[in-house]
Parts: structure tokens; sequence; C-alpha cells
């Protein structure tokens, strides 16, 4: 089992408040854009945290344990009734239109950020709401691959985090970044 984290906006985080959505969160969308980036090195059973750098603060906004990997697309059929931004598989031959579906209740995080969702990680999450990191331990952090290839976070001349540091890709965390993680959902 290993840890990820991928990064969320203040924007988004303020369009997941302003919808009322707090969970359970329960899906990661990966395709090749920035703000959505691939989720390929995810595999079940793995945990991934979105992050976000609130008013300068290091949060973690939530926990997916991951059970299933698949195309985008089936998950948003099934869980949300419409296909939203979803590429559509290759073995999908027939035509689908969004006014031709009935959506189904479903919860704002459950639709993708932008358009082009390839994959989709999703399992049994926690509440979404704000877990901050205390400023001493965030230059502790440590994520990369391997143990060779694993560095901090950016920060700024004040000890905050840049989000050039975070976004654009979901990143594996050490071991020890994982426990630190862990720490705040068995509180």
């Amino acid at each position: 089992m290993s840890g990820y984290v991928t990064f969320w906006s203040k924007d988004y985080v303020k369009r997941l408040e302003k919808s009322g959505d707090k969970g359970p969160f329960t899906v990661v969308y990966g395709s090749h854009h920035t703000r959505m980036p691939s989720i390929s090195s995810v595999k079940t059973g793995d945990i991934i945290y979105p992050v976000a750098i609130l008013k300068g603060t290091l949060c973690v906004m939530a926990r997916l344990e991951v059970d299933r990997i698949e195309p985008a697309f089936d998950f948003l059929m099934r869980e949300t009734g419409r296909r939203y931004s979803a590429l559509v598989p290759d073995s999908i031959h027939t035509a689908i239109r969004e006014d031709e579906t009935e959506p189904l209740p479903h919860k704002f995080h459950q639709e993708p950020i932008t358009c082009c969702a390839k994959t989709a990680a999703s399992g049994k999450g926690s509440e979404i709401y704000p877990r901050p990191i205390a400023k001493e331990t965030v230059s502790t952090l440590l994520f990369g691959k391997t143990r060779a290839s694993q560095k901090p976070l950016r920060l700024n001349k004040d000890g905050v985090v840049q989000s050039v540091s975070l976004s654009g890709f979901v990143r594996k965390m050490s071991d020890e970044t994982f426990r630190i993680f862990e720490q705040l959902f068995n509180e």
C-alpha cells in the first residue's frame, strides 16, 4: 500500500464548499491535464489524499482508499448517470448524448474538474474538510517514486508551500510522510 497526494486549488475548494459537498469522498480522476493529472501509478489498495493550500497552510482535505481503478466513463455512467467530460473508451461504439441519460443523485466532487477524464480511482473515503499540517512538519514531508528520488516540497521564504510543488502531478509519498497523513485520520 502506497500513499499519494493530488492538489486541489483554492478555487476548486471554494466550489466544493459552495456545493455543500462534505463527502464521503469517493473518486479521483486522472487525465493528461495539470488540473487533473494522471493516476497511472496508483494501484488498488493505495491511498490518495487531496491537499490544498489554504491561508498559507497545507491542508489534507480527504482520504480515499482505492478499491477500483477503471475508465472514468464507466464510473461516471454508473455513479452519476452522465459521462460529463470523460473520454469514451474505444470499446464503446454507440453514441451517447448527455440529454438522453437520466442523471443520478451524486456529489460535486464526483464530476471531473476538467475535460477529458480518462481514469477513475474510486473507493471508500472520508469526510471532506481541511486538516492542517503543522508548519514545522511541512518541511519534513518527502515525495517521490523511489527513496532515492524523494524530495521535500518547495517552500517560499516564509515557509509556505508553493503550489507549483504540488500541482500537475499525483505524487507518491515517503513512508514517514504517509504515517503523518494517516495520523490526521486516526485522531
